[in-house]
């Protein structure tokens, strides 16, 4: 991400202004070079998910209702009571987990971001004021990146010693239909972003990129093509109670995890970065089990905390459900025999 500025405390970033930085040169058959932009709006939060509830103005409604009914203190205690939250000795020993380390990491989330935001709204990168002028809602357009990737994991294994290791795209439609997607690498080599029409779709491949439409279980034609990679971020689906209830998206067992091959993909040093959940489970898991297993040393843990666009956190702190920063684990591959084998037992 694009670092706007930093101080002894952390990094005000960018995500749009980096991402656009990979588009100031695109290319396309028919359209010759030009520069693309990111909808700034699909970046711009202007107000916070969930608002605190001011406290003052409870307090005001609540003196309001007793004045105007004599009976409303006794109704107003049975909603309360129904509404009440569960006592600290019934919050199950996760829930207890997730409230100590919130403490600990309380302090220096509150500190560092407003030390951040003060210096952003000095700069001018955060604003008090937002005059936005409203888009016209456009139709919008379903993907089927998502369709392709459910048709990857239907895919059996195979073993295709004839396939290229990586095949390049050339943004004529007519050639880019017959690439085959999912057993090789697929790449954009030239210096400038590339449009190209993949499976009746169209879409941007950043300069000098490549990827592989794969499930996890069918990673060796990255395996195969032999490079060592100096940074790997992974950003897992962990599993989640809501979300298993609502069924939104398919999720990934911890123990699932350390099948991925980080040891055979890793250079010597390579640094490995794993976005986690705030439970403390999966922290615990990264950190005593999952880098352990790869041979990964733990550098450090750093917060992403949440704005918008005025310097807002986009959740309340204390909120009990969801809290305005995420986990990000760094780690060292400190390269060895046995986290090496286990990875390549694990791919044959």
């Amino acid at each position: 991400m694009s670092v706007l500025l930093s101080d002894d405390r952390g990094w005000l970033l960018d995500a749009c202004s980096f991402i656009n930085e990979g588009f100031r040169r695109c290319y396309s058959v028919n359209k010759g070079h030009f520069r693309c932009y990111f909808k700034k709006q699909y970046f711009d939060i202007q107000k916070p998910h969930i608002v605190s509830k001011c406290r003052s103005d409870s307090m005001i409604s609540a003196v309001a209702h007793t004045e105007s009914h004599v009976d409303g203190d006794a109704r107003m205690e049975l909603k309360t009571r129904r509404k009440r939250k569960r006592k600290r000795s019934e919050l199950n020993q996760g829930e207890l987990d997730a409230e100590e380390y919130h403490k600990k990491v309380r302090l220096l989330v509150l500190e560092g971001t407003r030390s951040l935001l003060e210096s952003g709204h000095h700069c001018g990168y955060l604003t008090e004021d937002l005059h936005t002028v409203p888009t016209k809602q456009m139709p919008v357009h379903e993907c089927q990146l998502a369709a392709l990737c459910d048709m990857a994991k239907q895919l059996l294994k195979t073993e295709n010693s004839e396939a290229p290791h990586v095949q390049a795209v050339n943004g004529h439609a007519d050639s880019d239909a017959h690439l085959d997607l999912f057993s090789c690498l697929t790449e954009n080599p030239d210096d400038c972003a590339r449009e190209v029409t993949l499976m009746g779709e169209t879409y941007f491949l950043p300069p000098r990129s490549r990827f592989l439409l794969s499930d996890i279980t069918c990673l060796q034609p990255l395996i195969r093509n032999g490079d060592k990679y100096d940074l790997i971020v992974l950003d897992p689906p962990w599993e989640n109670k809501s979300v298993k209830r609502s069924s939104r998206y398919s999720f990934l067992p911890s123990s699932q995890l350390k099948k991925l091959p980080v040891p055979l993909l890793s250079a010597a040093g390579c640094v490995v970065v794993t976005w986690v959940t705030n439970r403390p489970r999966h922290l615990r898991f990264v950190k005593e089990e999952l880098y352990p297993h790869w041979g990964v040393k733990l550098l450090a843990e750093w917060l992403w905390v949440k704005v918008t666009r005025k310097g807002e956190v986009v959740f309340p702190l204390d909120s009990p459900h969801k809290k305005p920063y995420e986990v990000l684990l760094l780690g060292r591959f400190c390269a060895s025999s046995d986290s090496t084998t286990r990875a390549a037992e694990m791919c044959n």
